[in-house]
């Protein structure tokens, strides 16, 4: 539920992004979106690459580990907020990245390329791993990265290629649609380059898409990429489930980009920004203003929301570990 805004809190937002504008960098740990002095609190710290944490409705928080190798599968974990403790779900995950609970508690993946399934798959309650979209007319999806799903039950899922030397079958990098009820796959926009991370508006009217290309892969009858392109793009969304009137939310220029995001119940936008010499957690407003930014330990992933009464704290994937960390709701 949105409060009505009063008058002084309109005064105070106001001098903050003027106080921004006239500093000429975002503001820090105080800024009203993370305590003051907060520091991103160790969970655990055994993987090699995490990424993709995912609330379910109990509270327990699940994450992916994505090896380097072709030659391991990769895993599923769970961290347990009530005694702490870090279990493996599924050994092997088909080199799982996002991951999602629908409103049913339903476990999606996207398991990508270097030896992994290169698919949209479903993870049982046992931690088997099985396809539900595992290919597009055909032909093989590039490496399915990030999803979101909207409160319809449409899951949304990015493919781009960052790692792995399977061969590519489709022309472009594409954000995918995945209907359960119907078991059907349809392209949702072709109008961006690179797809990664995703996240929608508490409304569902708006979907955000980062576009973190890199240049890195090169595809099939496709001239190379010499220029980067960072941005965060978003999207309306139609009755049927399409993405159009595309527009720049977050110009990044060539730095490396946002990976995963999550949106809390306001509209803002908690993006994990991987550039070198400014990476953290960026929160962003309905309108792309920066509002608040968090230095994580290492370079980060992905982050989610815990649920239920727990729902103020931030889950973050960074490096080979996971954290957490208290926002201001």
């Amino acid at each position: 539920m949105l409060l009505p805004v009063s008058s002084t809190s309109l005064f105070v937002q106001f001098v903050s992004i003027a106080l921004i504008a006239a500093s000429g960098s975002p503001m820090r740990a105080d800024d009203g979106v993370f305590a003051a002095n907060a520091e991103p609190e160790l969970l655990w710290n055994d993987g090699e690459f995490t990424e993709g944490v995912a609330a379910r409705s109990d509270g327990l928080v699940y994450f992916s580990d994505i090896p380097g190798s072709p030659l391991t599968p990769g895993r599923i974990l769970v961290f347990d907020p009530a005694t702490k403790k870090t279990h493996v779900f599924c050994a092997d995950s088909s080199k799982s990245n996002g991951l999602a609970f629908d409103s049913g508690d339903r476990l999606f993946a996207c398991c990508g390329a270097n030896g992994g399934l290169r698919a949209l798959c479903e993870v049982t309650e046992d931690g088997l791993v099985r396809g539900v979209a595992e290919a597009f007319e055909k032909k093989p999806f590039n490496s399915p990265n990030d999803l979101a799903i909207h409160a319809s039950g449409l899951v949304y899922f990015s493919d781009p290629r960052y790692v792995g030397s399977e061969p590519l079958a489709l022309p472009g990098m594409w954000v995918f649609c995945f209907d359960p009820k119907k078991g059907e796959t349809t392209v949702a926009t072709k109008d961006i380059s690179k797809p990664n991370g995703i996240g929608i508006s508490p409304d569902g009217k708006t979907i955000y898409v980062a576009n973190t290309d890199n240049g890195s892969v090169t595809l099939p009858g496709k001239p190379p990429v010499t220029k980067k392109n960072m941005s965060l793009e978003a999207f309306d969304v139609s009755e049927d489930g399409k993405l159009t009137n595309r527009r720049t939310f977050v110009d990044l220029g060539s730095e490396k980009g946002i990976d995963g995001m999550a949106v809390d119940d306001s509209g803002r936008i908690f993006a994990a920004l991987r550039s070198d010499k400014h990476f953290g957690i960026a929160v962003y407003s309905p309108a792309g203003i920066e509002l608040g930014f968090l230095k994580t330990p290492a370079l980060p992933s992905n982050c989610g929301f815990s649920s239920g009464q727990d729902s103020e704290t931030l889950y973050i994937t960074a490096g080979g570990g996971l954290y957490r960390v208290k926002v201001k709701m």
